[in-house]
């Protein structure tokens, strides 16, 4: 029963640890990249349909864009895990005496006498899966990932790219003057950029304070510059 309820524990955290880095990925870059887009169009055209039109056709293709990227990295960690796994059974097939050595070896490294390590190490290698089960996650370091991840992280990623990028351009939909819009914008997405940015910094162990600072500036740089060049060219 308690090794039950601590691998559901374990379970849980993992999909929680993955949750949380697909919407960090997806909602930094949501917030950020249409934003800089709008300041920059703001800094260029008067009419703000044109900087709705040009952000959603942003978000659309950013959201596709981070969620293959979440996709691909899912399959390759897939794949890669596949890889070693066939890897390991075909040692274990042909290089038993190399494997066992090497079963060994963790065993002495975490302080076994030499005889519970020929114990341990004849216990394990009589199933050759859990032998390999076990030779992944301990001399790997490779723990068996979701075969539903890759698909997991697209709809995680580009969700919240999305939910993201409507923040910023959200002003635009109902202010027909983009410089008026674009105030507002400003305002709306450097509030949500500290918010982010304190959360995110306070689950991931930094100083929540100086995390959501060091968000809000990067994004409010990128928009800044944004605009900066658009007001260059546009002379």
């Amino acid at each position: 029963m308690d090794t039950h309820l601590h691998h559901d524990h374990k379970e849980a955290h993992l999909e929680s640890s993955d949750l949380l880095r697909d919407v960090v990925i997806g909602m930094s870059d949501g917030l950020t990249v249409p934003f800089a887009l709008a300041a920059g169009l703001s800094g260029a055209v008067d009419s703000s349909s044109i900087v709705v039109i040009a952000g959603i056709a942003e978000i659309a293709a950013g959201s596709i864009a981070m969620g293959l990227g979440g996709y691909l990295a899912g399959k390759t960690e897939q794949d890669h895990y596949n890889s070693e796994v066939k890897r390991e059974y075909d040692e274990v097939e042909n290089l038993r005496h190399r494997e066992i050595e090497e079963t060994k070896e963790f065993f002495a490294n975490i302080g076994l006498s030499p005889a519970l390590q020929e114990q341990a190490t004849e216990e394990i290698s009589r199933d050759k899966d859990r032998w390999v089960d076990f030779m992944m996650k301990y001399e790997l370091g490779l723990d068996k990932p979701d075969p539903k991840r890759a698909t997991k992280s697209a709809l995680n990623i580009g969700i919240s790219y999305i939910l993201g990028g409507i923040i910023p351009l959200s002003p635009y939909f109902f202010i027909s003057s983009s410089a008026e819009a674009l105030k507002i914008s400003v305002i709306a997405t450097l509030i949500c950029l500290f918010v982010f940015g304190y959360f995110k910094s306070k689950v991931t162990g930094v100083n929540p304070l100086w995390g959501a600072i060091k968000v809000t500036l990067i994004g409010a740089l990128a928009a800044a510059a944004a605009f900066g060049v658009a007001k260059i060219f546009e002379r």
